[in-house]
């Protein structure tokens, strides 16, 4: 089964992100957690959660007059959904030369290079025993 790639905007990610720390969390938690950066009345929060929910990234339960938002995505599917975005319009879908180019870039530090070329590794047993089965 395929996972949904989900695009979010700035403002989504700045919601999202305060959902994941505090959920379930109303509206106004997530306005006063992002007051003192982003300036946003409980109005426009609001807005933004609701639109969230009609998108699917938020799911709400009601409580007697209190909306609780939830996450209805994980940070790992709007991170995936982040990076397949960047690598469409950085590097034409390509991964290829985006890897090429965070090499070339020295970004990385010695570390991460092991840790990656581990990963390499175990992703290609893992693909040898598949094909053998």
């Amino acid at each position: 089964m395929a996972t949904r790639d989900y695009e979010l905007t700035e403002a989504e990610w700045e919601i999202i992100q305060v959902v994941w720390e505090h959920e379930p969390c109303a509206a106004p938690t997530v306005q006063e957690e992002l007051e003192s950066r982003k300036k946003w009345t409980y109005s426009t929060v609001k807005t933004l959660m609701d639109r969230m929910v009609g998108k699917g990234l938020l799911t709400t339960e009601r409580i007697r007059n209190l909306i609780l938002y939830r996450s209805a995505i994980t940070q790992k599917q709007a991170r995936r959904g982040e990076v397949m975005k960047t690598l469409t319009r950085a590097f034409g879908g390509a991964f290829t030369p985006m890897m090429q180019f965070m090499l070339e870039s020295n970004a990385l530090s010695s570390k991460e290079l092991t840790e990656l070329e581990a990963m390499i590794r175990r992703k290609r047993r893992r693909g040898r025993e598949s094909t053998r089965k």
